[in-house]
């Protein structure tokens, strides 16, 4: 993943798919709102993460979902205060179709929460990070 420096506050991630999507900040931060917050982005990929799995597997088991979407909220520390990590995530997902079985959605979130979603994983190891720099002369 390469993250570049577009203007103002704004940024531009391209991964290994060479899909890029830019991310800024409000206004009032010195942003232009052309994509997400930075922590928008993080609990949008907390939520289409388990929703790729749920999908999947409610459709290896034949579920019929006409529609579906889900729900994130963070508890932090309030603004002022720093740092500001999330302390926790509360992840709903809000499923539709016609005969859904109850049993088969519960195991589907079951399943993406704790064995197959990298994100929901990857946020309860608490993984450390190494941060470095370097300087370029143009």
């Amino acid at each position: 993943m390469n993250v570049t420096w577009k203007g103002d506050m704004a940024f531009e991630a391209v991964g290994d798919s060479g899909v890029n999507f830019t991310m800024d900040t409000y206004p009032e931060h010195g942003g232009n709102n052309t994509g997400p917050t930075p922590v928008e982005a993080l609990m949008a990929s907390l939520a289409a993460c388990s929703a790729m799995d749920v999908i999947s597997i409610l459709k290896k088991k034949r579920q019929e979902v006409t529609g579906y979407r889900i729900e994130v909220s963070g508890d932090r520390n309030p603004p002022g205060e720093w740092p500001r990590p999330f302390k926790s995530f509360k992840v709903v997902h809000i499923v539709e179709g016609p005969n859904l079985d109850e049993a088969a959605v519960a195991r589907a979130v079951e399943l993406s929460d704790e064995k197959y979603c990298t994100v929901v994983s990857t946020l309860r190891e608490q993984p450390e990070v190494v941060s470095e720099y370097r300087i370029e002369k143009p």
